[in-house]
């Protein structure tokens, strides 16, 4: 197929095969519900893209079922008047997932899986290998910061790089050569059913690793690994346990210094990730253990990761408060699940410990919502100030009686506020300050821009 199109192509999961085979020289159209700045630049980058969900809208260039090829994401309903035109009249239909698993069929891929951690701990290795001898392609669910992108190609390595989703089952389509699992916190239970159905999902992805491949999970997992004969299973933590672990671990200066210990006596000393969080030093040992045993050298390892500039809305620091005293802080933070949150939280106090700490968090998905609002308010609680608008729904529709307030209402903070989204900035105008943080995995980056004007006038 010489032409494709995406049904949701500015959905960042999709946003890197977007470019992948316009780097490849495809013609590519595509329908999202809304334009933003990454479907600006994938226009600009040559995709002609329509936010009408009408099928009056398909360039007529790509209306024959014999030369082109349709790709859409489960986030887009059935209901979709330009995925059904498709349907009917005869075009091959596939899921973003499955075309990534063609992908993996013909690469040694690096499929990083899990509840959290995967965007980071997938674009640190794809920092590594991109400078290394051994290169790669790499498909990220985030912005890269260092190159700019969610997509790494080099047509010459070997190794691809992929974000193993488990929404809707899509990492069962991959076969990876290196399966990172980094957690399983239940999530996604809309799909599922329950936390069983869900562990059981990881399980079947660890039985997709090619013999000869490696898996490399974290300790203290619930799951349970179903590898095949000749697959290495290895475990890893950012502490003193795991076959990959560190030690020597030093917090100072605004850095983070470890030492990494691996299978066989292994020890790299003086690793500084470029991010200093602490939960990245997990993903900083388990990025190491996969690039090293993909054939990267411990100084490529090192150089790597001292680079990371991190990924878009991952714990991305707009304003540090360094430019002059009683500057207010500004970080974002995609995290969306409550241990994520409980995470973030913690990593901020510990990064600026005595400041009072206010949190923005956007709830994502009436179901997650109702299936976690007690772990959300406890997370939540080590905040100072908790300011949630309202649910954003995302693929969903209302659930009668799921709201912010199932969540706002046990929240333990000293201060909590609800505000609608449309009214978060003139709220922000009119209060100070030490530390805000936006969480969630919904469109409140979007405001990021506007706050961050904001603050600079303070």
């Amino acid at each position: 197929m010489n032409k494709i199109y995406f049904v949701g192509a500015g959905g960042i999961g999709m946003a890197n095969l977007v470019r992948y085979f316009l780097k490849h020289g495809a013609a590519v159209a595509g329908y999202d519900r809304t334009p933003s700045a990454l479907t600006s630049e994938l226009e600009k980058e040559g995709a002609v893209l329509t936010f009408s969900d009408s099928r009056t809208e398909i360039p007529e260039s790509f209306r024959d079922p014999e030369e082109t090829l349709v790709v859409y994401t489960p986030a887009v309903p059935e209901s979709n008047d330009i995925l059904s035109y498709f349907r009917e009249n005869g075009f091959e239909v596939v899921k973003r997932a499955a075309l990534l698993g063609k992908i993996t069929e013909s690469t040694d891929a690096i499929c990083v899986a899990g509840s959290h951690g995967k965007t980071t701990t997938s674009s640190m290795i794809a920092n590594i290998l991109r400078n290394a001898d051994a290169g790669c392609t790499a498909f990220l669910g985030g912005i890269l910061r260092n190159t700019g992108s969610n997509l790494v190609l080099d047509e010459q390595s070997r190794f691809s790089v992929i974000e193993a989703d488990e929404y809707d089952r899509s990492f069962h389509h991959l076969h990876p050569h290196i399966a990172i699992i980094t957690s399983t916190d239940p999530d996604h239970l809309d799909i599922y059913g329950d936390e069983e159905h869900y562990l059981e999902a990881f399980s079947i992805f660890t039985s997709l690793i090619r013999p000869g491949g490696t898996l490399i999970t974290h300790t203290g997992l619930k799951y349970r690994p179903d590898v095949k004969d000749g697959v290495s299973v290895q475990t890893y933590s950012g502490g003193a346990e795991g076959d990959w672990h560190a030690e020597d671990i030093t917090f100072g200066e605004g850095r983070i210094t470890f030492t990494l210990v691996g299978p066989g006596g292994l020890r790299i000393e003086g690793i500084r990730p470029g991010v200093p969080v602490e939960i990245n030093i997990d993903n900083a040992v388990a990025a190491a253990a996969a690039a090293l045993t993909a054939g990267a050298t411990p100084e490529e390892v090192k150089a790597g990761l001292a680079s990371f500039m991190g990924a878009k809305r991952r714990f991305e620091i707009w304003r540090d408060g360094s430019n002059h005293i009683g500057a207010p802080v500004l970080i974002d933070d995609y995290a969306h699940s409550p241990n994520e949150v409980k995470n973030s939280i913690r990593s901020v106090k510990k990064l600026y410990p005595g400041k009072k700490l206010t949190v923005i968090f956007q709830p994502h998905l009436y179901t997650r919502t109702r299936d976690f609002a007690p772990d959300f308010a406890e997370a939540l609680s080590e905040a100072d100030c908790v300011i949630m608008p309202e649910i954003y729904p995302a693929r969903e529709l209302p659930i009668p009686g799921v709201t912010s307030h199932m969540i706002l209402d046990s929240v333990k903070s000293s201060e909590k506020i609800y505000c609608e989204r449309k009214d978060l900035l003139n709220l922000i105008k009119n209060s100070n300050f030490e530390i805000l943080m936006t969480l969630g995995a919904a469109d409140i980056d979007r405001l990021l821009p506007d706050i961050n004007e904001i603050l600079s006038r303070r």
